[in-house]
């Protein structure tokens, strides 16, 4: 059961999801004692669940996300190839999620990214990650080295504070009608459009969130507008992923993300998290098939809305404060 399932992740279809989604929760169900306790305790035990997961995935029960910074959160036993962990302060507890095989994370980054973007070998991949290059287990990092690798790209590689030197990459790429994908933290791609005023016609500007408190906040239509008008493109995009998945959703523009087929996001009402629903407004459930081994079924704290072509946009994240109806999450 388990490798069938492993072969079946990236090949699976808008038709197929539902079935593959009920086969990863049978196997979670029995393999990963964290997220066992938690359906049980929600009163959805394996049996009362596969026979309506294959129609209605939304009945399936989602794990809160903070299990993660509490609980170690794997499904079978296993010592983990790589370990990622969440940024945070020395007063935070950060997530940390175990992963068995890189190889899947690799492969679900890489069809994710070519799905929308086409060969990585055709782009120049640049990185601004100051924040997350200054630690280490970061997810973003590992994917964006590999990405930088797999280019190919002479001018291809991480970026610190050097945005002179990176102005200067940016005019070479741009003369030569070189595709170039800049990624960066939010708060590094503001600084550096601060310093400087440029027209790029052959760069896609991408943004991976990330203020932490370097900057006031802004919204993201006042982000997007301002590097737009500094940096001469038409369209910020944006990339969605955190450390507790192994799946990534991207935005093409206006901060509306889609999914690779192996991902889903669904909604729950902020009043009651057990009522999910596949479109509208609330906070964000996921559905990460490439989380085999740890959990697919992610209760997020993002809040949003899900159009019905499964589209989804985020607005924010709730507070501690704003968490309704959740007596059950402490266990």
């Amino acid at each position: 059961m388990e490798s069938s399932i492993v072969n079946n992740i990236f090949s699976v279809s808008s038709e197929s999801f539902n079935q593959v989604a009920a086969a990863v929760f049978e196997f979670q169900y029995q393999h990963n004692p964290v997220y066992r306790q938690w359906c049980n305790l929600l009163g959805r035990e394996d049996n009362s669940i596969t026979e309506t997961a294959p129609r209605y995935p939304e009945r399936i029960p989602f794990l809160p996300i903070s299990f993660f910074k509490s609980h170690t959160v794997t499904t079978t036993l296993f010592e983990p190839m790589q370990i990622f962990e969440s940024s945070g302060t020395t007063q935070t507890i950060n997530s940390r999620h175990l992963v068995k095989d890189t190889a899947i994370y690799r492969e679900s980054f890489i069809k994710a990214f070519e799905m929308f973007y086409g060969p990585i070998t055709d782009w120049c991949i640049i990185g601004l990650l100051p924040s997350y290059l200054e630690r280490q287990h970061s997810s973003l990092v590992m994917m964006v080295d590999a990405m930088i690798r797999i280019s190919g790209h002479p001018s291809s590689g991480f970026y610190l504070y050097d945005f002179e030197k990176l102005k200067e990459t940016l005019e070479k790429t741009e003369a030569a009608n070189q595709k170039t994908l800049l990624i960066g933290v939010t708060f590094g791609l503001l600084d550096f459009a601060e310093q400087f005023t440029m027209q790029l016609q052959h760069t896609i500007i991408m943004e991976t969130g990330g203020m932490k408190g370097r900057k006031k906040e802004l919204t993201r239509q006042e982000i997007h507008g301002f590097l737009k008008k500094k940096l001469g493109v038409k369209e910020i995009h944006s990339e969605y992923g955190m450390t507790e998945l192994l799946s990534q959703a991207y935005s093409l523009g206006e901060g509306r993300f889609q999914c690779p087929p192996w991902m889903k996001v669904m909604v729950r009402d902020e009043e009651d998290p057990l009522l999910v629903r596949v479109s509208g407004k609330g906070v964000l459930n996921i559905i990460d098939l490439a989380n085999i081994y740890s959990c697919a079924f992610i209760a997020t704290e993002d809040v949003g809305i899900v159009h019905e072509d499964g589209s989804f946009e985020v607005w924010g994240r709730l507070d501690n404060s704003d968490i309704r109806g959740c007596s059950l999450l402490v266990i």
